[in-house]
């Protein structure tokens, strides 16, 4: 997605969700500057080579542990909390895409053992930025405002939908999406205080309905045929 596909999607976002355009800025170019300092980044033209055209998207919604049985043939994508259910499955995502509010313990983990991590900064989360970048390796860096030079903004908000564009840009053909549930309820994996699931709270539906909006322009928009299973 293009900056001017992007940008009237982000005005819809800051006027629903209440956000700061001005601290999304900030944090874009604090990443940067976190992803300079640690040297622990790579470009986006070195995850290209690493992709293949079938990937998976791995949501962290409630169906997502009855669909870990099987085996999965191509790229996978974790969506943050959903790292965690991969994990206790001894499946390992190639590329984890997160905002850092996920089980940090289990991102590092699966990042140590080889997994790319695709961090968002965005104006809410400059402390755990701050904290856990230069604990990573291997890192790509996105905000959800004007993209940097290192750091990048391929379309998506949450880290599900945004994973799903991230595959698009690094060329895959097919996109599978598993464990993308929009309903009433909230997967246990999606955040760290969470133990079971529960009933949707306001700002996640918001989030949800806009997630919606973006993955149904990507169907219509980009290259990749995305599956739901």
């Amino acid at each position: 997605m293009k900056w001017s596909e992007w940008e009237p999607f982000y005005q819809h976002i800051l006027e629903v969700m209440g956000y700061d355009r001005e601290a999304d800025k900030k944090a874009a170019l604090l990443l940067r500057e976190l992803l300079l300092k640690s040297k622990n980044c790579i470009l986006l033209t070195e995850l290209k080579e690493r992709v293949g055209e079938q990937v998976y998207v791995f949501g962290a919604g409630p169906s997502l542990d009855e669909k870990l049985n099987r085996k999965f043939d191509g790229t996978l994508i974790a969506s943050d909390g959903a790292t965690s259910a991969l994990l206790e499955n001894n499946i390992i995502p190639h590329i984890i895409v997160t905002d850092l509010d996920g089980r940090f313990e289990d991102i590092k983990r699966a990042n140590e053992l080889g997994s790319t991590v695709v961090v968002h900064a965005h104006g809410d989360n400059t402390d755990k930025l701050r904290m856990y970048v230069p604990r990573l390796k291997n890192v790509l860096g996105t905000c959800q405002t004007e993209p940097l030079d290192i750091v990048y903004n391929f379309g998506g908000f949450t880290d599900g939908d945004r994973a799903a564009f991230l595959a698009e840009e690094l060329g895959a053909k097919r996109i599978f999406l598993v464990g993308f549930d929009f309903g009433d309820v909230v997967g246990k994996w999606s955040k760290p205080n969470l133990n079971t699931h529960v009933s949707i709270w306001e700002s996640k539906k918001k989030k949800f309905q806009i997630a919606e909006i973006l993955l149904d322009w990507l169907r219509r928009n980009g290259r990749a045929e995305i599956i739901e299973i």
